[in-house]
């Protein structure tokens, strides 16, 4: 189990690489008001001064420290010139004649055996980070620290919780504050070290109150409980100690810390450490085995190392999931392009089947929110353009005294005894021509998806054709223009199918069976007129008997001019003059639902025809003969600068976690126990 810590250690150290830690980690995080002492225990438990000091808010940067038992300086020297017992080469680091020093990720390949150089460090980096004067950033500054006197532990100081604002610290620092702490001790894989004073009352212990927040059955919470030694004369911690005031499931543990004036005359920690003890024995003999820094050190250790034991299948599960996910985002952006024509004819040709077979309906990806390509050009033709055509009324805007004035039109000056045909083909190519617009807003309608297409080949099939920008936009705009030019095209065609019925009114059509049936109801009714001539001859008597009196005789000297007379918008009709109208208009009727089902079936074929198959026939030698050229090759396959940039970010992290599953996988079930 004592490899598990430093294995945490390189599973840090190949996520830092890459800039990013995608997998929460075990650590321990050390969390406490300003002023409670974190700093002095941090380095009790290293046993040596690099910590900031002063007063106020000193940690402004959180710190992630790590600790590394290595042998001592004579051991390594001897491992190196090959003499004694032969050591992992992960202890023995070799070249530096150093009995501690300490590395940081900033300063690559920069040892620092001087403690105080490393404090200068610290205090260089937070002023670069945050500022001068008292501002604070949640950027990390990450340490490690070699020694043969430290426990392997991997511990996160962070900012003291502050209440009031100094120097150039926002007014809301206390919020800023909380929200950095609650970021790293809100992994469920952390471990909590809650530092509160002694001298002050644990109820209100701000330290704990953020570790309840996120860890309310504290079961990664251990507290410790600060400067012992000053508290108030006749008073102790025994109570807090021994958990009777807050039970804590982890653990409290009290230790000493160095005052200021210890820190002032240089007192060494070795030093500190014999007076902790002698301390602990004379007030608390009972406790005094279990508290102090030196048993906070093993109990840390011990207790990091049963974390890890237990999240270690978590995180190879976790390593494992995403090594898979980012492996195949790697695959989606495709390999560096080295042949550049077989590579556009490849995206080309890909491109022009899933254009064509998503027209088809056998295209891989298929929508299930809305229809698309065949599907949409279908409903376009049986739905939509059937719908309208059947919606258009035979007689629509045909009153009965147009068609009696067209009727009258046709006669000339002569009444006429039967319906003129010449008044029938005037009306009903009126009414065919109103299947135009209809019929021309189908091809609309199919261009437009067929526009469509284009993006949805782009977004959902070609997924290779969005790492080149440049070729996109060619092909949409080659697939554009060949759309643009069958267009016209297609127009004139429909335009012709309807210009065609309007050249032939076709009277003896097969399906025009109702000009007999029309034609035999004439002959009847004309008949009938003429029976009732005799009727009507009396009628006519009896008008001439009656005075006028629309127009009476002009009086002398005045002239009447008949066209002037306008003519009545509407008026009730005489029984031969609806007969008249009735047959026209069931002719009328007859036909135009003739007209109307051949253009139905006419205007899909021919949008099929010229504009859809002539489309996907020729999309493929449109595109390969309009983009490939040696001149565009190397200008269209150039990668955009986001594509090149997120395909080496990926493979830089799938590569760590590659690094993480091995390092994990060295780790055998038989350490775990």
């Amino acid at each position: 189990m004592e490899t598990l810590i430093p294995t945490i250690n390189r599973l840090q150290e190949v996520f830092l690489t890459v800039g990013a830690e995608i997998i929460q980690l075990p650590q321990i995080v050390v969390v406490g008001s300003q002023s409670s002492g974190k700093s002095s225990v941090l380095e009790s438990l290293v046993g040596r001064d690099f910590l900031p000091r002063g007063s106020g808010i000193v940690t402004r940067r959180p710190l992630v420290l790590q600790l590394i038992n290595v042998a001592p300086l004579k051991e390594r020297i001897k491992t190196e010139n090959g003499n004694g017992i032969k050591q992992n080469a992960q202890n023995s680091y070799p070249g530096i004649k150093a009995e501690e020093w300490g590395t940081f990720l900033h300063c690559k390949n920069q040892i620092f055996t001087d403690f105080q150089e490393i404090r200068k460090e610290i205090e260089a980096e937070t002023a670069r980070g945050s500022g001068d004067n008292k501002g604070i950033s949640p950027e990390p500054i990450y340490l490690k620290i070699f020694s043969p006197n430290v426990l392997n532990l991997t511990l996160v100081d962070l900012p003291g919780i502050t209440k009031v604002p100094v120097g150039d610290q926002p007014e809301d620092i206390e919020t800023q504050v909380q929200v950095m702490i609650l970021s790293f001790i809100s992994n469920p894989n952390s471990l909590i070290l809650a530092v509160s004073p002694a001298n002050s009352d644990l109820a209100t212990s701000d330290a704990l109150k953020l570790a309840r927040e996120v860890d309310p059955e504290g079961r990664r919470t251990l507290l410790v409980v600060s400067k012992l030694d000053l508290m108030d004369a006749g008073t102790d911690a025994l109570e807090v100690l021994l958990g009777r005031v807050i039970p804590i499931r982890l653990g409290i543990i009290g230790v000493v810390n160095r005052s200021q004036h210890d820190i002032n005359t240089q007192k060494t920690l070795q030093d500190s450490l014999k007076d902790e003890q002698a301390f602990l024995q004379r007030h608390y003999p009972s406790l005094a085995s279990r508290s102090g820094s030196s048993y906070l050190a093993k109990t840390l250790s011990r207790l990091l190392m049963h974390h890890i034991r237990d999240c270690l299948p978590d995180l190879k599960t976790r390593v494992t999931v995403l090594s898979a996910q980012y492996q195949a985002q790697l695959n989606s952006y495709g390999q560096p392009v080295e042949d550049h024509s077989a590579t556009l004819l490849q995206i080309v040709t890909k491109f022009a089947s899933d254009y064509c077979n998503t027209i088809e309906g056998t295209a891989r990806h298929i929508q299930t929110s809305e229809l698309c390509g065949g599907a949409r050009i279908c409903y376009i033709f049986h739905e939509t353009f059937g719908r309208t055509l059947q919606s258009i009324d035979p007689l629509g805007g045909l009153s009965d005294l147009d068609i009696l004035t067209a009727i009258r039109n046709a006669t000339g000056p002569r009444p006429a005894l039967f319906v003129p045909e010449v008044s029938f083909e005037l009306l009903v190519k009126r009414q065919i021509k109103r299947l135009e617009d209809p019929s021309l807003r189908c091809v609309e309608l199919v261009h437009e998806e067929l526009q469509r297409i284009i993006q949805h080949c782009s977004s959902f099939s070609t997924q290779e054709l969005l790492r080149f920008p440049k070729l996109h936009d060619s092909i949409v705009e080659v697939v554009t223009g060949l759309l643009r030019k069958r267009l016209p095209i297609t127009n004139e065609m429909v335009h012709n199918l309807v210009a065609i019925e309007l050249a032939y009114i076709n009277t003896k059509h097969p399906d025009f069976t109702d000009a007999a049936q029309v034609s035999a109801s004439v002959n009847s009714q004309q008949a009938e007129a003429t029976d009732g001539g005799k009727r009507w001859k009396n009628e006519k008597v009896t008008e001439e008997r009656t005075p006028a009196t629309g127009f009476g005789s002009p009086s002398k000297g005045q002239a009447i001019n008949l066209l002037d007379t306008a003519m009545p918008a509407s008026r009730k009709l005489s029984t031969k003059e609806q007969r008249d109208c009735e047959v026209i208009q069931r002719l009328i009727k007859c036909y135009f639902l003739i007209v109307r089902k051949s253009i139905q079936d006419s205007v899909p074929k021919t949008v099929m025809h010229f504009l859809v198959n002539n489309v996907k026939e020729n999309l493929q030698s449109e595109l390969v003969g309009q983009l490939y050229k040696q001149p565009l090759l190397q200008e269209l396959l150039i990668e955009s600068q986001e594509t090149a940039q997120q395909r080496t970010e990926v493979a830089q992290m799938l590569e760590a976690l590659k690094k993480a599953n091995t390092i994990i996988s060295e780790i055998r079930e038989t350490h775990l126990w």
